[in-house]
């Protein structure tokens, strides 16, 4: 089988939105577990992930709406992840 640039990018894409999903599944799963409404940190970091492939494949496609989405997405994940570590080090909590 060849690997053409267009059925790469199409796996790009694919999985920018299967790790996209994959934090909705992580954060219902978790909150199942706790029994109350949790998002987990690595809910943020599935979103990063998951938004910066949507976003490559959003500007290979060139698709603004699909672009300017997904880049404002990205800084409001890494500003949460900002806040949580902040939070952890008001607390003395170590991610180690």
């Amino acid at each position: 089988m060849i690997l053409t640039r267009e059925t790469l990018w199409l796996l790009v894409g694919f999985a920018g939105q299967a790790a996209f999903t994959g934090r909705f599944v992580l954060q219902w799963l978790y909150s199942e577990y706790k029994k109350r409404s949790v998002i987990p940190t690595n809910f943020w970091y599935l979103s990063i992930v998951g938004s910066t492939l949507l976003l490559a494949y959003a500007i290979y496609r060139q698709d603004p709406v699909f672009i300017v989405g997904q880049a404002f997405g990205s800084l409001v994940y890494f500003r949460n992840l900002q806040l949580i570590a902040k939070n952890q080090k008001r607390k003395g909590i170590s991610n180690a």
